[in-house]
């Protein structure tokens, strides 16, 4: 019954330690321009 007790508040710390870096950590994603050549016409013009 201890060893439930000790699995359950791991449990939730691991929770809460997940809901709390989502929302305060840095999870944005990286930026940048990408750029790529585009044909226009049908091939063999």
């Amino acid at each position: 019954m201890r060893l439930i007790k000790v699995l359950a508040v791991v449990i939730l710390a691991a929770v809460i330690g997940l809901a709390g870096y989502a929302y305060f950590g840095d999870m944005e994603p990286a930026r940048k321009e990408t750029r790529l050549p585009l044909q226009l016409g049908m091939p063999g013009d």
